[in-house]
């Protein structure tokens, strides 16, 4: 693996990529500007009042390019009505025309606004789910079809000065791509290099490129593997960043922050936008939030060994999980352990437990453990009185830990390794905190211990904490004896409000989970987020990461111009009634656009497919159509039931209480 073939400058320090600068209106993408960030209007964009309010909503709140969809060449031509009134408001923001399947309204937008968003899985390509086998003659012969049909709007573009995104997404392409390549990142980016390479045939380089999944893991292994393309062949991009149809609210910034945050870290991505279900003008502060730390990150980052990234013991291409030695239920094959801080408590009861997934009855003597219950409590210089549940375990400071070692699950943690060595016989189980600095040292005292019963708690100061957590993971690989350990991930933040917690936590736990890194997340804040918030954050990180699923996943547009229900009112409704289908995965859909393709990693979907009128999906078959909108809801539940994936919320808290 040579140095041009890996998909950052390090992986253990922040330099962020260098690219080519892009002009979209006045506003310059890549180079040496900051990292922009976007949205796009839910309006009809018919509507030009509408749509111009909205804009102005979004600009004011931060937004410095505003999408609009242009489906067929009327939005389009209104687009330069749109575009006129904001500029004699006195709103210079670069307008973004969203192109689905029609070239016209592409070829006639492009004139008009300063930037266009393309699909190549849909703008000249085909999408029927269907499997063809292309002899290279006829692949070749789909290729040259493209290119007569996409040559239009790159002239019309290099001729006007337009910019262009080159946006891919996961669930839309083509039976061609997916008849090559399967449903891979490999085959988004093939799909997108397809038509950037017709640009280049004809001096046009005024792009952006994107590679959106609804599935983090997808979305991250498919930008880096761009860029190593993109490197590969001299190429330097900027690149749009986005999990698409994240959904709405905890789920939605979590997802996103993890997704985005992934590549951010490494110096990846110069513009990115995060698709909420919600009004456009609310993402546009979580998108700051989330870039926010990467103007300064390299000035005030500390400085820490680099890695040899052509050694790497793992590929940043696919996601496979480090191994380790099973210590309890942590590491081997279990799922990553969520750990909660009961430090600052005072007290420890019964009712303690109740925000992190514990409920007690007295009168039964039972205990209701729901799926997002935590799997240790660090209590620190205290213990529980009360006996505690069965699931649960408690970690305390080793000095307290020697007073009640007798009680079943009561484990010690040391504050470093020197403390560990000195205290403790090598049979007990423990939990001990380390450092990158620590690791050398461990293992010079480690040569003739056994370290079968040790888990190590990982953690850092360091602003950049990812690398320097990445580069821990590293250096134990590098020595037989600690490559095994099970590792917890620990960060901690203090002051931070409920929001920026998700969004910060996300953003560097995600990250090091995505390259299957970490048997298990300790997360802990100040008095602004309660444990209740920090334990739903944990499961919503691992859930994003895909290492732990402990709830229904819903898969939601964020909605736009064709949406044609309101997507936020009616995923309320179906989370309300399927929010305790663990593991289920259900897709929101406004329009056919965004429907059984983008949400291709659902069970089920929920499609708007005309005024009023739904069609539901069993994976990516449509099962019934037309269904009135006021009825479609209990149609999704009766589908649901019939496939035999439905569980009574009350069948299911009784089948907890009884384990």
């Amino acid at each position: 693996m040579n140095h041009r073939s890996i998909y950052c400058e390090s992986l253990t320090h922040y330099k962020r990529r260098k690219t080519r600068e892009v002009m979209c209106g006045n506003v310059g993408i890549g180079g040496i500007n900051p990292i922009r960030v976007q949205s796009m209007t839910t309006t009809d964009t018919m509507n030009t009042k509408a749509t111009v309010e909205q804009s102005i909503r979004m600009i004011e709140a931060g937004c410095e390019l505003v999408r609009i969809t242009a489906p067929s060449i009327n939005e389009a031509k209104n687009l330069n009505i749109i575009r006129n009134e904001l500029r004699a408001r006195g709103y210079e923001t670069p307008l973004v025309a969203d192109i689905h399947f029609t070239p016209n309204a592409a070829e006639w937008a492009a004139r008009v606004v300063e930037k266009i968003r393309i699909n190549p899985g849909n703008y000249a390509d085909k999408k029927k789910f269907e499997v063809i086998e292309y002899t290279e003659q006829e692949y070749n012969a789909e290729l040259e079809r493209i290119r007569s049909r996409f040559i239009p709007l790159v002239r019309i573009c290099k001729e006007h000065g337009t910019a262009m995104r080159i946006g891919t997404n996961h669930g839309s392409l083509s039976d061609r791509i997916m008849s090559r390549y399967g449903d891979t990142p490999l085959g988004m980016v093939e799909s997108a290099l397809e038509f950037l390479r017709i640009c280049e045939d004809e001096s046009y380089r005024n792009i952006v490129l994107s590679m959106k999944s609804s599935n983090p893991q997808v979305m991250v292994q498919a930008y880096r593997l761009l860029v190593q393309r993109m490197n590969e062949e001299n190429m330097d991009y900027p690149l749009h960043l986005g999990v698409t149809e994240a959904g709405e609210g905890e789920d939605g910034r979590i997802k996103s922050a993890v997704g985005i945050g992934s590549l951010l870290e490494d110096g990846i991505g110069d513009t990115v936008r995060v698709s909420l279900t919600e009004d456009p003008e609310f993402e546009i502060p979580v998108a700051k939030m989330l870039v926010a730390p990467y103007s300064t990150r390299a000035v005030d980052q500390l400085l820490i060994p680099d890695a040899d990234i052509t050694q790497l013991a793992y590929s940043p291409y696919e996601y496979t999980r480090r191994e380790s030695d099973q210590v309890l239920n942590i590491g081997g094959s279990h799922v990553p352990v969520v750990i909660s801080d009961f430090s600052n408590f005072k007290s420890i009861s019964y009712q303690s437990l109740l925000p992190l997934g514990y409920r007690y009855s007295e009168k039964l003597d039972k205990w209701n453990i729901s799926d997002q219950a935590c799997d240790y409590m660090y209590t620190g210089n205290h213990y529980p009185e009360f006996e505690i549940p069965g699931t649960l375990s408690v970690i305390l400071n080793y000095k307290v830990w020697k007073i009640v070692k007798d009680r079943p699950r009561f484990y010690p943690l040391f504050e470093n390794p020197e403390q560990y060595f000195e205290s403790l016989s090598s049979a007990e189980t423990s939990f001990v905190r380390v450092r990158l600095s620590d690791i050398i040292s461990f293992t010079s005292r480690a040569e003739n211990k056994n370290l079968k019963k040790i888990v190590f708690v990982a953690e850092t100061e360091n602003p950049n904490a990812v690398a320097e957590l990445r580069r821990l993971f590293f250096e134990l690989s590098n020595h037989e004896k600690l490559s095994r350990i099970p590792v917890i991930i620990h960060r901690s933040y203090k002051d931070f409000e409920k929001e920026l917690f998700q969004i910060r936590a996300s953003s560097e736990s995600g990250p090091l989970l995505l390259d299957g890194f970490g048997d298990g997340l300790w997360l802990n804040s100040g008095e602004k987020v309660s444990l209740k918030d920090i334990n739903s954050v944990s499961f919503g990180i691992l859930q994003a990461t895909r290492t732990r699923i402990s709830k229904t996943e819903y898969i939601s547009c964020p909605s736009c111009g064709r949406t044609l229900f309101d997507l936020q009112e009616t995923t309320a409704k179906i989370r309300e009634r399927t929010d305790h289908l663990k593991g289920l995965k259900i897709g929101i859909m406004g329009c056919i656009v965004n429907g059984p393709g983008e949400m291709a990693d659902a069970d089920y979907g929920y499609v708007g497919t005309g005024p009023g009128k739904i069609t539901l999906y069993k994976g990516k078959e449509v099962v019934r159509r037309n269904i009135d909108e006021d009825k479609a809801v209990e149609e999704l539940i009766n589908l649901i039931r019939e496939h035999g994936d439905w569980v009574d919320a009350g069948e299911m808290n009784t089948l907890k209480e009884e384990i």
